[in-house]
């Protein structure tokens, strides 16, 4: 079957009527809305989202529905710092929508999603949000306290980390330079909206991080796939990363080609199912030290090559599929079925990093500008804290905090040079 077919096959068997997604389906956002309350508060950009923020406004209201404070409400910055998620609390506790519409990308949704649960459970748990970093707590929450959070409708922009359809959100400590997380099905949107078209505007830059993100989520499930969810992990990795590795090229050769944002879009979307059914690990974990120098997408993309080589003896048959794949589009010159153990590994993991080279992404830490040996420490630091313990369980060969200097380091310092012959196998 085509990809495109089988990612839309897929995301239809997953999310049913609760996502409407493709190309040209913005006419349908206002009905969507509606069906979860009239007075509605709108968070957007209005700087270059103001096109989109007018057409969602006309849209909801020819549709029956209300804008409070006859304006879009400002979205989040980058890598959704805390700040913004208690200003949009504060929105909420003042103008009581009965439904909530982000529109824009992963950060202003995952700021949305955070401020919705903070804004319903602030005086039953407490105002700070270091008390919902973690899995699970909200929900457990709500069950306590028998209450129930706004209705939340997403509308994806951009290509990037499917936060429209998840149940993380990402937060940033902006003092810290470091990102925590929230993982719980509370945060799952209660309805989700994506056309594709919308990712024409979007810089290339954002467009190529979000199809490293939907490589780095596949890639990550599938690697750490249980035996009950490894067919499905594989078929949404080889969708996903056969869309990612055959049009990025071409959406930065030409950013208006409809064709290749929608494949970008379905990969991204693909990645969003994936973390729904698995977890990340690696890759992730380290992205969570470098907000301050990269996009989360590209941050995955870079470190996913090192931590394939320590994985490798618990991941040969994931190897295989995601090597034939690079094979076939021409980023591994050996026949992979000859391949086995950390060879299979070390092929692989050049092929990806071809890969990022060819669409000019960096593939090392030290690409980075204002890389320092402060983000080695930082990253290192951070894996150790028990907040994060789920990525460092999640990995397909597990660690816990006292393996971090013996094995996380040298992959780290690998990604660092660049030199893969370093890195150690448990």
């Amino acid at each position: 079957m085509d990809a495109k077919k089988k990612a839309y096959q897929l995301l239809k068997e997953w999310k049913g009527d609760d996502y409407i997604v493709g190309l040209g389906v913005w006419d349908q956002l206002g009905k969507l809305v509606v069906k979860y309350g009239s007075k509605v508060l709108l968070v957007s950009m209005n700087t270059y989202l103001k096109p989109l923020t007018d057409a969602a406004m006309e849209s909801i209201r020819s549709a029956g529905g209300t804008i409070l404070l006859d304006q879009a409400v400002p979205g989040a910055k980058p890598n959704a710092p805390r700040e913004d998620v208690y200003r949009l609390e504060t929105y909420i506790l003042h103008y009581q929508p009965d439904v909530v519409v982000a529109l824009g990308g992963g950060s202003t949704i995952d700021a949305c999603k955070a401020a919705i649960a903070l804004a319903a459970l602030g005086s039953f748990s407490g105002p700070e949000l270091d008390s919902y970093f973690g899995t699970g707590l909200i929900t457990k929450a709500f069950e306590e306290s028998g209450r129930t959070p706004i209705p939340f409708v997403a509308v994806e922009t951009s290509a990037s980390s499917g936060a429209h359809l998840t149940k993380y959100s990402n937060i940033t400590d902006p003092v810290a330079g470091q990102k925590l997380l929230i993982v719980d099905p509370a945060m799952i949107p209660a309805a989700s909206l994506f056309d594709y078209e919308t990712t024409l505007t979007m810089p290339v830059a954002v467009s190529i991080d979000g199809a490293l993100d939907a490589i780095a989520h596949t890639f990550e499930v599938f690697c750490g796939a249980k035996p009950e969810t490894y067919d499905l992990a594989k078929a949404l990795a080889e969708t996903a990363i056969e869309l990612t590795i055959s049009y990025a090229r071409r959406v930065i050769e030409d950013p208006a080609d409809k064709e290749a944002r929608e494949a970008l879009g379905l990969a991204t979307d693909l990645g969003g199912y994936a973390i729904m059914i698995g977890g990340t690990s690696g890759a992730h974990l380290t992205s969570f030290s470098l907000v301050d120098l990269v996009s989360h997408g590209t941050a995955c993309g870079i470190m996913n090559p090192y931590y394939a080589v320590f994985y490798s003896p618990a991941i040969q048959s994931q190897l295989k599929v995601v090597g034939e794949l690079l094979a076939n589009h021409g980023f591994i010159e050996n026949k992979v079925e000859f391949l086995n153990g950390r060879e299979l590994a070390i092929a692989v993991s050049e092929g990806l990093i071809a890969f990022g080279k060819s669409i000019g992404a960096p593939t090392r830490l030290s690409d980075l500008e204002g890389f320092t040996e402060e983000h080695v420490e930082r990253i290192l630091t951070a894996a150790k804290d028990s907040k994060l313990s789920m990525k460092l369980q999640n990995m397909p060969i597990s660690m816990t905090a006292d393996d971090v200097d013996l094995y996380m380091a040298p992959i780290i310092r690998a990604a660092v040079s660049g030199d893969l012959s370093g890195i150690r196998n448990k």
